[in-house]
This record gives structure tokens, sequence and C-alpha cells, in this order.
């Protein structure tokens, strides 16, 4: 459905635009607390904050880890969909988060790519047709000199007509079953 209302939008908006607001007025991703406050034009950077709230407050008046982590799970994953062409396929794989030490303050996280990372993603992807990144993110304060919580983010890229005949394999390999 997103996918869809962002092809209409294109038509009028930037794409960063699109994913600054896109997921600042979803349901699923303000749920989260996070809020997006700045996407660059390429998609290559996203800064999001998590501030402490009632809707977040855990039950020692820090920021609920789960908020920390929902906020930080999906940006990856749409920001490769938006970055990468149609012909990959993107999917958030795992996820793990070190809690380093309360958050009593608005938290803020950076998602980065460069234009080398991605080069190589497809360098890469061409000669092994998928691959597991593994992205890690500081979730601190808003000088970094605190650190909260690390995340780790592994992300499954492949080329879209190798996960197409690789899922018709195990289909027609539970089939026979």
């Amino acid at each position: 459905m997103y996918a869809k209302i962002q092809k209409v939008l294109e038509k009028f908006v930037s794409k960063s635009t699109i994913y600054k607001y896109g997921f600042n007025y979803s349901p699923m991703y303000r749920r989260s607390t996070g809020k997006l406050y700045y996407v660059s034009d390429d998609l290559l950077t996203v800064k999001v904050k998590i501030k402490l709230s009632y809707k977040n407050s855990n039950y020692v008046g820090s920021i609920f880890g789960g908020s920390m982590l929902s906020a930080t799970d999906p940006i990856f994953m749409v920001q490769l969909i938006n970055i990468l062409d149609n012909s990959y396929v993107v999917w958030d794989k795992a996820a793990s988060i070190k809690f380093k030490r309360p958050a009593k303050e608005t938290c803020y996280v950076e998602f980065i790519f460069t234009k080398d990372e991605i080069e190589q993603l497809k360098k890469d992807i061409l000669a092994s047709k998928e691959i597991g990144l593994i992205k890690q993110l500081k979730i601190t304060n808003k000088d970094k000199t605190v650190v909260f919580a690390e995340v780790s983010k592994t992300i499954y890229i492949a080329n879209k007509e190798y996960y197409k005949q690789k899922l018709k394999q195990k289909l027609a390999k539970k089939s026979s079953l």
C-alpha cells in the first residue's frame, strides 16, 4: 500500500520528502515514538530522534527499549528499497540491541550509506546473487557523547530474478513432499 501511494506522490513531491513525512505520519511508525527529522535528497542519510514521553516511558522513567528498537527497525530496509532500483529484493532479516545505559532524554540515531557502499553492494549482489548486509547503529544523545544502545541490523538483499527462482524452487520442493 505504501509503495503505491509513494509512486503517485513522486509526481508532485521529492522522494526524500515522501520518505520523511511518510514515516512520520504512518501509524505503524508513529507507535515507535521515533520521528525522522532529516532525510538527505539522495536518501543516503536519515536522522531520527526519539523523545522521552508518556507514550514510551517505562517503569523506571527511561525510554522503553522496545521503542528504541522499533524506531530503528524499518529505516535501513526502506532506505535501501528507495536507493536501489526495482531489480533488487530487500528484507529485514535480523535485529539485536544492546542497552548501554537508561535513556532519560531525547535520543538520536543516524542511518548512513555512502555512494561507495551502495556501489559495492551492487557488485557483491552481481557476483553472489544475494547477500546479508550487517549495519551497526548507535542510539546517542544530541552531541553523541552518550551511547544509550547499540543496534545491529541484518538486511537481506538479492537480485530480484534470482530471488523469484529461489522461491519457485522452494515451492516445488514443498509440493513434491
